[in-house]
């Protein structure tokens, strides 16, 4: 029997998680009682049914102070013969107030105060199982297809799981500087596909984009040392435990410099056993709307 305990912190995506292992055909469980679960797994495993074979139980804060049993419920469980496998969702803490503020809700252990306060109690309550878990999933910048295909990776597929996702991000300058952006680069070095009628209402999707700017020998230099040196970075982001890398490429209206080149890192990255990756543009419709800054 497959036994996975899903948890992390509160708007992060556990429920969402549950419900994407119910549909793979997970008898999934959410908010059983800490002091329980070894009781209910035990029963699953004597029923000799075979109908169950993969389980799935959601374990947060909202257990108290029974949060603290878990590690020796987890230990009576492997005694038994069965190896529980502990998935973490996590988010930064501004994308969890954004989250809070959106659907309005009070966090459970902000009694009335701050989320952010909230926030800050919980990282601390959970912070052991954490360190504990055998995959952390960072969902501030996933989408909701995209957390179902890591899951299934790692439970349908049974895929190495890839701790580090790094999100490749085109911006424009003039639009303001990512928040979460780990790494910036500017490439305004780049002569401005802007200028030429036939370029300006393509973006660096397009191949005439692309060629173009990829036409010069500067572009190369630069993708061959940022390469260099976002592969040497990565192995050591992920023995200090980063989840999430955001590289950032920007160049001034985030349309045709900053796409083409964000979209050759990308591509030089590519797929590996190493980390996960995934390219985002973020000002590519953006032509023409009001800015935050004036161009220069």
């Amino acid at each position: 029997m497959r036994f996975v305990i899903v948890t992390g912190m509160s708007g992060a995506g556990k429920s969402t998680a549950l419900k994407m292992l119910e549909d793979m055909e997970y008898f999934c469980v959410d908010n059983l009682p800490v002091p329980l679960i070894d009781k209910f797994v035990q029963l699953i495993k004597d029923s000799g049914s075979g109908e169950i074979e993969s389980v799935a139980i959601g374990v947060d804060i909202r257990s108290g102070r029974s949060l603290d049993e878990l590690k020796n419920v987890l230990e009576k469980i492997s005694f038994s013969g069965i190896e529980a496998e502990i998935l973490f969702l996590d988010a930064d803490d501004r994308t969890l107030v954004r989250r809070y503020k959106e659907t309005r809700r009070s966090h459970p252990l902000a009694a009335g105060g701050r989320v952010d306060d909230g926030i800050h109690k919980e990282r601390e309550r959970l912070h052991f199982l954490k360190e504990y878990a055998d995959y952390i999933l960072d969902t501030s910048k996933l989408l909701t297809r995209e957390l179902k295909a890591e899951l299934e990776k790692i439970f349908i597929e049974n895929r190495t799981f890839k701790n580090l996702m790094v999100t490749v991000l085109s911006f424009g300058f003039k639009y303001g500087i990512p928040q979460d952006a780990d790494l910036v680069f500017d490439v305004r070095f780049l002569p401005n596909p802007y200028y030429l009628e036939n370029l300006r209402p393509l973006s660096g999707n397009d191949a005439l984009v692309s060629d173009y700017v990829m036409g010069f020998e500067a572009a190369h230099a630069f993708s061959d040392k940022l390469e260099d040196m976002i592969r040497f970075l990565i192995p050591n982001y992920i023995l200090e435990g980063k989840t999430q890398l955001v590289i950032a490429v920007g160049c001034t209206g985030g349309k045709h410099r900053s796409v083409t080149l964000a979209n050759e890192l990308y591509r030089r990255l590519g797929e590996n056993d190493t980390y996960g990756i995934r390219i985002e543009h973020r000002d590519i419709e953006k032509d023409g709307k009001k800015c935050l800054f004036p161009e220069t």
